[in-house]
């Protein structure tokens, strides 16, 4: 700029600093989204063994994954179907988020995603997610596991529970009738349920959610068994509402149709029946 002197000035503009600043917040905002992102990132661990095996660009060796979401359905799996020592431990998925620390450091099984393979019958995957997977996280979860396993001849169970607080229904539910089952299955699934199907408006959420759906959209046979209790944390009751599965699994795998008392017990961590069905 030149003044009437014929003096050349130098020209300053406060939005050019503006601009500049924005730009470094918005680098800066950039950082922490990556850095975030990393960090929620959901890794998968599999032995030795099952590493290999997917490095080489094969995939597990799999025509039935059971899939258990939740305290309760777990503590089934454990009960009548892990307890015997036909299984090892061959993996893990973490999932670091708000509710969830699994993602960083050595965490334990509670805190992470375990998959167990049958010893007698390999192509039997069974997984309990019993910590919590993240909205944002649902969609790699199911991407990556699905990626480690075969698409065709492939057969999915979920077993999952829920508060009764989520069931809808035009009559009366009273207490006693909980817990009780519904189902809901791909169109690729063509076995008969072992319960009736979920009624609508109800729809499953969550990790079950994401599964049934990546097996609608690939053609894959799923059904998803939702338990529906009145009954806050671990319960025998509601544990023992996932019986009738039992006939089904039992096609493909040993199962154990009536665990003693002692195993349920060390499986249940609370005692206190409390109903939240008016909570």
């Amino acid at each position: 700029m030149a003044t009437f002197f014929g003096e050349v000035l130098s020209v300053y503009s406060r939005a050019v600093e503006e601009d500049e600043d924005e730009l470094d917040e918005n680098e800066e905002d950039e950082q922490i989204r990556r850095e975030l992102e990393e960090k929620r990132a959901v890794h998968l661990h599999w032995s030795p063994e099952i590493t290999e095996l997917l490095k080489a660009g094969n995939k597990l060796q799999c025509s039935s994954f059971i899939l258990a979401v939740g305290n309760n359905a777990a503590s089934f799996l454990s009960a009548y179907v892990l307890a015997s020592a036909n299984w090892d431990a061959v993996g893990r998925a973490l999932a670091w988020n708000e509710r969830s620390r699994s993602g960083t450091g050595q965490s334990s099984e509670e805190s992470a995603c375990v998959f167990y393979r049958n010893k007698d019958d390999p192509s039997v995957l069974i997984c309990q997610a019993i910590c919590h997977i993240a909205e944002d996280q649902l969609f790699q979860w199911t991407e990556k596991v699905f990626d480690c396993l075969p698409s065709r001849e492939l057969t999915v169970t979920v077993l999952s529970d829920c508060t009764v607080a989520d069931y809808k229904t035009a009559d009366y539910l009273c207490s006693s009738s909980a817990p009780f089952l519904r189902s809901l299955h791909s169109s690729a699934f063509s076995h008969q349920p072992v319960c009736q199907s979920l009624e609508q408006p109800n729809i499953i959420t969550g990790l079950p959610a994401a599964v049934l759906n990546h097996c609608q959209v690939h053609r894959i046979a799923a059904v998803v068994y939702q338990c529906y209790s009145d009954v806050t944390g671990p319960d025998s009751v509601t544990v023992e509402s996932f019986k009738p599965v039992l006939t089904k699994l039992g096609r493909s795998i040993q199962v154990d149709s009536s665990p003693s008392t002692d195993v349920l017990r060390k499986l249940i961590r609370s005692t206190e029946i409390q109903s939240n069905l008016y909570i």
